[in-house]
């Protein structure tokens, strides 16, 4: 960072919305000064359903950080997930035609400018374009061939799409109460940002944002982003299963979720016994059966994530293992049934590396949040993704999206 500044970061999720403002310092630390949740209504896994009742969630949020800091918020990063995003792998070479054959940065614009070329649906639009590594006259495993020499500047990078009219609806409510948009940022990119070390990226790890109604997923070998996916199961699924199974009104069955689950054995739990009862609200279930029926879909949703990944030796694929985060990886006991289960490493990410009013972010529920304003401020100074090869125009596409409503 060149000076200090303020980001905001808007996480639009579906059980809350939360809005978090830091100041950022001249070595890029975060000092969190403002935030504001509140609960997320008009939006269902992830996606918007009901515009009116979303942006009122989203000015609500902002206006309790506004509050909070003493700040306005003119703008801000705003995490994008779903189901409509998805991913892929592309490959693109260009020629060093200069007589010093010294790659340049306009070269590694072209050859990121080549991979995005891929034909896009009509409905579709490109998001992110992260180059997972370079080659240099065919030797691979080069991470900035800026200064090199060479006839060829290859590169394979990770293109992940997203619908367009969903991100119109997203961007919608948050233009439609007065802020302009910085970047949209796939979360679970922002939360690798919070929760992930670099010895993870580099040897190889599975992300798991395990939020209310996606979970989303992110793996990383070798320093790079390797393959992203969103599955529209997460917590919602778990807390609807409770309250079918044991006869209960969906906020009762959350709160118990909240206040009393684990996906251990309830004989492990301390004090616990199969005989306990607990009861809120005037509703008394059976602990084993509560924890029980939290064990069955979380071991589900961990099967259902390996199988999202694009290689079936996963053992190899990431030695590191799974970093479980997000709201449902508070679940107690969830890191020893992901070892079990997967027989893995599994550790549960909690956001770190922020100062100030930020208690209540250290928790796997505000990863996503935390994570916004460390890629905002990883990425500030630059004007365009694409000096990092990242995005495609984003800003010219938000622009467009929202002159669409006026």
């Amino acid at each position: 960072m060149t000076k200090r500044g303020v980001l905001t970061s808007i996480d639009v999720g579906t059980t809350k919305v939360c809005t978090t403002i830091a100041d950022v310092n001249e070595g890029g630390n975060i000092r969190v000064v403002g935030v504001g949740v509140t609960p997320s209504v008009g939006l269902h896994k992830g996606l918007v359903v009901n515009i009116n009742e979303a942006k009122e969630s989203v000015r609500e949020s902002v206006k309790k950080a506004e509050q909070a800091s003493g700040y306005k918020v003119e703008s801000a990063y705003v995490g994008v997930t779903g189901r409509h995003v998805s991913s892929l792998n592309n490959r693109a070479v260009v020629a060093i035609t200069r007589n010093d054959r010294l790659v340049r940065s306009d070269d590694l614009k072209r050859v990121l400018t080549t991979a995005r070329s891929v034909k896009v649906p009509v409905d579709r639009r490109l998001l992110h374009v992260i180059p997972r590594g370079y080659a240099v006259d065919g030797q691979s495993g080069v991470k900035n061939p800026v200064g090199m020499h060479g006839f060829r500047l290859d590169v394979e990078a990770h293109i992940i799409t997203a619908a367009v009219t969903s991100v119109q609806n997203l961007v919608k409510c948050v233009r439609g109460i007065g802020l302009d948009i910085d970047d949209l940022i796939l979360e679970p990119l922002a939360s690798s940002e919070a929760v992930l070390s670099a010895d993870e990226r580099q040897v190889g790890v599975i992300l798991a944002d395990i939020g209310g109604g996606t979970t989303d997923i992110a793996i990383f070998r070798e320093g790079s982003i390797w393959h992203t996916a969103i599955l529209p199961v997460a917590g919602y699924q778990i807390t609807r299963d409770i309250a079918i199974g044991l006869g209960l009104p969906f906020d009762v069955a959350e709160e118990m979720k909240k206040k009393y689950g684990s996906v251990a054995p309830v004989y492990e739990t301390k004090g616990g016994s199969g005989s306990d009862t607990l009861t809120t609200n005037g509703h008394g279930v059976s602990h084993q059966d509560l924890c029980d029926i939290i064990r069955a879909r979380v071991e589900e949703l961990l099967r259902l994530i390996v199988l999202e990944m694009p290689s079936s030796d996963y053992e190899t694929l990431v030695p590191d293992g799974m970093v479980l985060t997000g709201g449902s990886a508070n679940l107690a006991g969830i890191e020893a049934l992901g070892r079990n289960t997967l027989q893995l490493p599994v550790r549960v990410g909690i956001p770190s590396s922020i100062y100030g009013i930020s208690d209540t972010l250290h928790d796997p529920a505000y990863a996503t949040s935390v994570g916004l304003l460390l890629w905002g401020a990883k990425h500030r100074e630059m004007q365009t993704w694409n000096r990092h090869g990242f995005g495609s125009g984003l800003r010219r596409f938000v622009s467009r999206l929202f002159n669409a409503f006026r």
